[in-house]
């Protein structure tokens, strides 16, 4: 199969479990913290899952953005699973800033500024801390 998330990672990896994995987004500069949950098997649509698949993913994409709000604390975050160019169910899980590259708008969209340089550097270092962040969170989160 030609599938890029069957064939590839899909980023830097945080974290995996049987059914899932999440993977920071390295190919994004203005969008430290991105990352993206992909599911393992080759599926395309989220209702193609069972009910507990479908829970265990928002589960685990409610974990990634109480880590993301706590460690990052962005002015919002952009959830997004499109398919269209990779036809794999996954979620996009953005932190967004007001001052970002294309706030309001979608990051896909025409840029309206420039991001400043120093605040993605001290963004992109709090994003190095996301995998320690996510295992403490998930781990949490599966004792509840």
């Amino acid at each position: 199969m030609n599938c890029v998330f069957c064939n590839h990672e899909g980023g830097e990896l945080l974290w995996r479990d049987e059914s899932l994995r999440i993977v920071r987004v390295l190919d994004e500069p203005d969008y430290p913290g991105f990352c993206r949950v992909i599911w393992h098997g080759h599926v395309t649509e989220f209702s193609a899952l069972t009910t507990a698949q479908r829970t265990h993913l928002m589960n685990v994409i409610a974990a990634l953005e109480r880590v993301l709000h706590e460690l990052m604390q962005p002015t919002k975050i952009n959830f997004a699973s499109l398919g269209n160019q990779v036809p794999h169910l996954h979620w996009h899980v953005i932190p967004r800033y007001h001052d970002d590259a294309h706030f309001p708008q979608p990051i896909w969209a025409a840029r309206v500024r420039e991001a400043n340089p120093e605040k993605l550097e001290a963004r992109a270092q709090q994003a190095k801390a996301l995998g320690t962040a996510l295992l403490t969170e998930l781990q949490h989160a599966q004792q509840l």
